[in-house]
């Protein structure tokens, strides 16, 4: 329930903002877009800031870690390729070979 109560309160702050900076509700695709993006890009700033601040280091390799997979999703798989692991490639290969 706690999950819902925080997403309404939140909505309800979006809106309030929508509301001074007179933007229409729901805002026009591209408007929206941004936003979203707007608000997957903040939601990294917690993380990066508490790095720093506790004064680890922040490099890209973490980063990209941490952040990608939150910002993008989860990117589409080729089925093929995943089921073809590393070590049965040579073994394949040796098959079609004997075909």
């Amino acid at each position: 329930m706690k999950p819902y109560l925080v997403s309404l309160a939140l909505g309800l702050l979006v809106g309030v903002i929508y509301a001074l900076f007179k933007v229409r509700s729901p805002a026009p695709p591209m408007i929206a877009l941004v936003g979203l993006l707007g608000i997957l890009l903040g939601e990294q700033i917690v993380p990066i800031a508490k790095r720093l601040l506790s004064r680890e280091p922040l490099t890209v390799s973490k980063v990209a870690a941490e952040c990608r997979e939150h910002v993008f999703g989860t990117l589409p798989q080729n089925a093929a390729l995943d089921a073809i692991k590393p070590g049965r490639v040579a073994a394949a290969a040796r098959e079609d070979a004997r075909s």
